[in-house]
């Protein structure tokens, strides 16, 4: 009986391994995001539904104060996209693309975030053709932003 025993805890404790790697395999839970843009934008509408459509459950927050918003988070005036999303321990502004901000929350650099710049033309959320690759840059604190990646 105890060799029976023995065989079906080993049985559970292989089922909970195969648990594990499954549950590790499986897709995590869905990101949250808040996003924070002008009352009357609705291209940030856009790409919050992006967001939304690649998985991130986004919380939008209409604001006049978009521009402090984003100074207080760090990002450059001259840096600055049209919208400031936040998600984790990042700060995503403007019109990045998900592979991107993935990238980012993958690869965990020690920055304060990525931002697009302006309202390029053919970016997630954006209307319009891509008119030249996108320039994503980096948020550090008291360093000037520097290209993260190009799309």
């Amino acid at each position: 009986m105890k060799k029976l025993i023995g065989l079906a805890n080993l049985g559970t404790a292989g089922a909970a391994a195969i648990l594990a790697m499954s549950l590790n395999a499986a897709p995590a839970a869905a990101q949250e995001a808040t996003l924070y843009k002008n009352p009357q934008c609705g291209c940030c509408e856009s790409y919050a539904d992006y967001l939304r459509e690649n998985g991130f459950t986004v919380e939008v927050k209409p604001t006049h104060d978009l521009a402090q918003i984003s100074r207080d988070a760090g990002i450059p005036d001259d840096f600055q996209g049209c919208h400031t999303t936040f998600l984790e321990d990042y700060v995503v502004s403007g019109h990045v693309p998900v592979n991107v901000v993935n990238k980012l929350l993958d690869e965990r650099p020690d920055i304060v975030g990525l931002t697009l710049p302006g309202m390029p033309l053919g970016s997630p959320g954006m209307g319009g053709a891509k008119q030249e690759p996108f320039k994503i840059y980096t948020v550090e604190e008291g360093v000037n932003p520097t290209v993260y990646a190009v799309e």
